[in-house]
């Protein structure tokens, strides 16, 4: 027999869903914004989060435990605010957007490889190099500019006078 109710029912104070959902996805984004910028690949870090987190505290709702699917709606839809929040607040405050959304990051430039960024995003000589033969670069002095992108892909800008190409190709890791 099905018990409506306590399925419905809230068994978690609703303060508390809030500020669950709050600190784990804070805590994860900052997380995974220091740590894995260059993990995330082509799906972007709080796209990723919000996907984990979205899938975790839809399953507490679905799995039948003791947790209703009504604190794992809340639950869901905290973790989506946030989301939305932080994107708002990135688009409308430069300032907040430096903190949120990652810049790219220069690791070679003029040919010269700034190896204090490498080591910044644990990136060895030949992890650069293998980017660069993956993309028919063999040699930096045909390079003006590297740079790792927010999403962990590299970006090359060759030396070609007033014709400076780009391209970008995903990193294999």
């Amino acid at each position: 027999m099905l018990d409506w109710k306590e399925m419905f029912d809230l068994q978690a104070p609703l303060l508390e869903i809030v500020i669950r959902g709050s600190v784990m996805y804070l805590v994860l984004f900052a997380l995974l914004r220091v740590v894995l910028k260059r993990e995330s690949g082509t799906t972007g870090v709080t796209n990723l989060l919000v996907i984990v987190l979205l899938a975790d505290a839809a399953q507490n709702g679905m799995a039948g435990t003791s947790t209703s699917i009504t604190d794992a709606l809340l639950l869901v839809t905290v973790i989506i605010v946030w989301s939305y929040l932080l994107d708002a607040i990135a688009y409308r405050w430069p300032i907040a957007n430096r903190l949120i959304r990652p810049r790219s990051l220069v690791l070679v430039r003029e040919g010269q490889i700034l190896h204090r960024n490498l080591r910044r995003e644990l990136i060895t000589i030949e992890e650069l190099h293998e980017q660069l033969r993956e993309q028919g670069i063999r040699d930096l002095d045909d390079v003006y500019e590297v740079r790792m992108e927010p999403d962990g892909q590299f970006s090359v800008t060759l030396r070609g006078g007033g014709d400076l190409r780009k391209r970008r190709r995903k990193p294999r890791y």
